[in-house]
């Protein structure tokens, strides 16, 4: 129930329109003393102007939501034969008058929900600027002209809406944020010429005025114009090059925060979508940006210290736990991750909030919490306004003003409003340190001597002692590394931030390490990543920033030379070090797939731009599946398979590409044996045996099924089938191995096509066929067990699969066979074989994997005739299993090389991972050693 003071404030006010509102009935009574009870503004309205609460209420403006257009509508009425500046100013305020009832009424009345509510605030904003502007703008091209620049093309201004406007996010006394720019320089065509800027910021002012000054009538909207370059000082009116130039060079980090928001109200599309996209730039960092972090946190630290001098606690958007506090946490993740997720690049903070629960960037119930929150604290922040039409943002202090705030939230008293108040602060408050709270803050005094430790000018036995008494073995080494590091020379052009974010970085450096079983080597290698990186400060702020992504990168460091590398190579890596649930969770293929073609649609049109997104994208994915076997989440031979899938699916892009591009040229083959490309990409060795390691290259064969050979593509610019098909596969090629700045894709060999580096790139079926059947050696028979097709035409893929079979089936000459592959097997040992009397190695050694390849190899070749099922897999595994099934092999020989096999893979992946040669101690795997030639001697009965 109302108090008794503000029901008889309302039967006076109601009285006061006599006449006017006899007529209206008790529904619209019961909803008058909700508003007059909770808005003081809209109780002047009354008296000032009943007729236009009545026409409100009767044309039945309170009971319905705008559409799109209507607000403008109704200002249109207004302004409808304006002719100065003068009526202009007077029409704008009686609008905002009428505008302002409407939308507190409804507020108030619970009959708009708060999206409505921010929603109609702001098109009553867009439209009042966008009105004034085209008046104002149309009566100066009467006086001066139309602003052209130097090729005549007309000039507009364009003004940006920063802030809660620029965002549609307006609340009810809210000033609006703008800047105004304009493209090029020039001058008017009128009698009376001016430059454009000068035409510009007269225009400029004029809106201002319009929109600003205070009257009998009111205001418009209390207009800012400070965030504009350089703020006060800075020119009104800026050109595109200027604002370029200013952003690029001069502005500080809280414009890119401000920027977020930016919205254009006026001016053409084109150039208006030119500006956005500079801006976009300037705002979202093409790389993962962790000084956003530092920034808004030092921001807030301003803010709260400003208030703590003025005692403004009680301010619902800049205190503790207020709107300021989920804005910030939004746009955080917007500036981080912005420049790499174009989802994030929107303006609301409500949609940006459910992008991160999306995204898993934040928790799904820590979004439900902040989202919650946000609606309750704009709620309040739009009651307080709505009471007299102020831009405030404290709470009431005073009995009747609690009461009233109270009870226009839904709530009988004070008490119960300011509990749910402080629950949805706190929660704020709490998510709010988890993303900005200095991570390394509660460890700071501990780690004083480890500062002044990498802060020394000079390192000697007090250093060492330090590092030695903290637990490092080798600290002597480590510090000699450690003033190696501090003399490069890329440590010596670090920029001041760039050495401050390593002062904060160094001591949790060393505190990780020291979890690892060799702190010394381990810091040493980090070091060098560090190095590397220095001077971008985005990846020391990203390491400071996130514990966890440190604590991910010292494990895998502590592993893995090669995961080093890969980082130092490619620093982008370390962006994947943020989430430990897809570090160590790699995709299937299936899932890479789709990643793939997400990521690519960024890039559609930019062949260099894909080059190295693929490049990115094999990279990520491998350091994923390195992460993964060094946790020991996933067993030795499925980390060969999703290596292998990894290659597979960026072959199938890279051949798509290549075709799309050639197509776009020459057309397409014709003439060919199937109805798709006619071209399909044969894996062989690893690749083709499902058997890549880290640093595999691929050994590939390209093969195409055009039936005629004086064919030519269908295109304007046509060619031979065959050499379109020629150049498709240099292109593939190129593709794979180009340099880029993040390095190659993969190495590839083509030394296995028919005919080695002296036959054709891409082989015809039928000339790949008759080579298979009539010229090939036994050792490329011996390769065709391990081929299988990667990529391309299933129509082309399936002829291949049918040669290989028919080939592997042939009856063969089992003396001649058992020669050919014994002598190939001695010259491979002659050549490749790095054992000596203190080492074995693993591959090539006698024992080792190659002979355990050789084996499966001869046994397929040796019983396929009689057995087909052999031509089925071109892995050594499967293989085995199958020769073990039919028996082909003495007692558990299958099963004991299997085991062997999975051995010797087990310590070449763990060597490749510290990028070490092949080779163990010849005391080491002796008994596998000796079970691998025991069987090979029984396979090739050798006596």
């Amino acid at each position: 129930m109302f108090s008794e003071t503000y029901q008889q404030r309302c039967d006076q006010l109601i009285n006061i329109g006599g006449e006017v509102f006899a007529d209206i009935n008790a529904d619209w009574q019961t909803e008058a003393s909700v508003v007059l009870e909770g808005s003081d503004y809209v109780a002047t309205a009354f008296k000032l102007a009943p007729q236009l609460i009545q026409n409100l209420w009767q044309r039945g403006e309170y009971h319905r939501s705008y559409s799109a257009g209507d607000m403008r509508a109704r200002l249109d009425v207004y302004l409808d034969g304006v002719a100065n500046e003068g009526e202009l100013s007077k029409q704008l305020r009686l609008f905002r008058r009428e505008a302002m009832v409407r939308i507190i009424w409804r507020d108030l009345n619970r009959l708009a929900e708060l999206d409505e509510t921010l929603c109609d605030l702001s098109d009553m904003a867009d439209v009042c600027i966008a009105a004034a502007h085209d008046h104002l703008n149309a009566w100066m091209h009467e006086q001066y002209g139309v602003p052209r620049d130097a090729d005549g093309v007309e000039q507009k201004l364009i003004v940006l809406a920063m802030g809660k406007l620029g965002a549609r996010e307006l609340n009810l006394s809210s000033d609006i944020d703008l800047i105004y720019c304009f493209p090029r320089h020039g001058q008017t065509d009128g009698r009376r010429s001016q430059s454009n800027e000068e035409y510009f910021v007269r225009l400029g002012r004029k809106l201002a005025n319009v929109l600003n000054k205070q009257t009998v009538d009111g205001f418009v909207f209390r207009v800012d114009l400070r965030l504009r370059p350089f703020g006060d000082s800075g020119p009104l009116v800026s050109s595109y090059d200027a604002m370029e130039g200013y952003y690029y060079s001069q502005a500080r980090e809280w414009e890119r925060y401000a920027m977020v928001k930016a919205r254009a109200l006026t001016g053409d599309d084109a150039e208006v979508e030119h500006l956005m996209g500079m801006l976009r730039a300037f705002v979202f960092r093409r790389y993962i940006d962790f000084g956003a972090i530092e920034s808004i946190r030092d921001m807030k630290v301003m803010i709260e210290r400003e208030l703590a001098k003025k005692g403004m606690d009680d301010n619902v958007k800049l205190g503790r736990g207020g709107i300021r506090e989920i804005e910030f946490i939004g746009q955080a993740f917007q500036l981080i991750r912005g420049g790499r997720e174009p989802n994030l690049q929107i303006r609301p903070i409500m949609k940006v909030l459910e992008q991160l629960a999306q995204m898993e960037l934040m928790p799904r119930y820590a979004v439900d919490e902040l989202t919650e929150a946000y609606r309750f604290l704009r709620l309040t922040e739009n009651r307080i306004q709505a009471w007299k039409d102020q831009q405030t943002h404290m709470l009431f202090d005073d009995d009747d003003g609690k009461h009233r705030l109270a009870r226009s939230m839904g709530f009988e008293a004070w008490e119960a409003f300011a509990l749910e108040l402080e629950k949805h602060r706190s929660r704020v408050q709490g998510h709010f340190d988890q993303v900005f709270m200095a991570p390394q803050a509660d460890e700071a005094e501990d780690d004083s001597a480890l500062l002044r430790l990498w802060q020394a000018d000079e390192y000697g036995e007090e250093q060492v002692a330090l590092l030695s008494s903290e637990g490092f073995a080798k600290a002597t080494e480590s510090i000699k590394a450690l003033q190696e590091f501090k003399d490069s020379s890329r440590l010596r052009r670090v920029s001041t931030r760039g050495q401050g974010r390593l002062d904060r970085l160094m001591p949790m450096l060393f505190r990780a390490v020291l979890n690892t079983q060799d702190p010394d080597a381990t810091f040493q290698r980090i070091l060098k990543l560090i190095e590397a990186v220095a001077g971008r400060t985005a990846y020391l702020d990203l390491l400071v920033e996130n514990p966890l992504a440190l604590s991910q990168l010292v494990r895998l460091a502590g592993e893995s030379v090669w995961v080093v590398s890969q980082l130092i190579r490619q620093p982008i890596l370390l962006d994947e070090l943020l989430d430990s649930r897809s570090l160590y969770s790699p995709l299937k293929q299936e899932d890479l797939a789709a990643e793939l073609r997400g990521l690519m649609v960024r890039v559609e049109d930019d062949l260099e731009q894909e080059m190295e997104l693929l490049r990115q994208f094999a990279r990520s994915n491998r350091l994923k599946v390195a992460a993964a076997d060094i946790a020991a989440v996933i067993p030795l031979m499925v980390v060969s398979d999703y290596l292998t899938a990894i290659a597979e699916v960026v072959l199938d892009r890279v051949q798509q590409t290549a075709w799309n591009n050639m197509g776009e040229k020459h057309g397409h083959p014709t003439k060919l044996e199937t109805d798709g490309s006619g071209f399909a990409i044969i894996g062989y060795g690893k690749m083709g045996g499902i058997e890549l390691g880290y640093g595999s290259d691929l050994d590939l064969v390209f093969l195409h099924g055009s039936l005629n050979a004086n064919a030519c593509t269908d295109g304007k610019k046509e060619i031979a089938n065959d050499v379109f098909y020629a150049r498709l596969g240099q292109r593939i090629i190129h593709m794979l191995t180009a340099h880029m700045p993040s390095g190659i894709l993969y190495e590839t060999d083509m030394r296995l096509r028919p005919n080695g580096n002296s036959g054709m790139l891409v082989s015809s079926l039928v000339a790949f066929e008759k080579y298979q059947q009539d010229e090939a050696w036994t050792w490329e028979h011996q390769a065709l067990v391990r081929a299988r097709a990667v990529a391309g035409d299933p129509g082309v893929i399936a002829h291949f699969d049918a040669i290989r079979k028919e080939i592997l089936c042939q009856k063969r000459d089992l003396d001649k066979l058992r020669a050919d592959v014994l002598e190939m097997r001695e010259k491979m040992r002659d050549n490749l074989d790095k054992s000596t009397d203190e080492i074995f190695h693993i591959k090539q050694g006698a024992g080792g994997l190659v002979d355990i390849e050789f084996i499966v190899q001869y046994a397929v070749l040796r019983w396929a005739n009689e057995y087909p099922g052999l031509t089925r897999w071109s892995d050594n595994m499967r293989l085995l299993d199958t020769l073990a099934e039919l028996s082909l092999l003495e007692g558990r020989s299958a099963e004991l090389l299997q085991n062997a096999y999975c051995v010797f893979r087990a310590v070449t992946h763990r060597k490749a991972l510290q990028e070490d040669s092949s080779v163990i101690p010849v005391d080491q795997l002796a008994e596998e050693r000796q079970m691998v030639r025991d069987i090979w001697q029984q396979v090739f009965e050798i006596s």
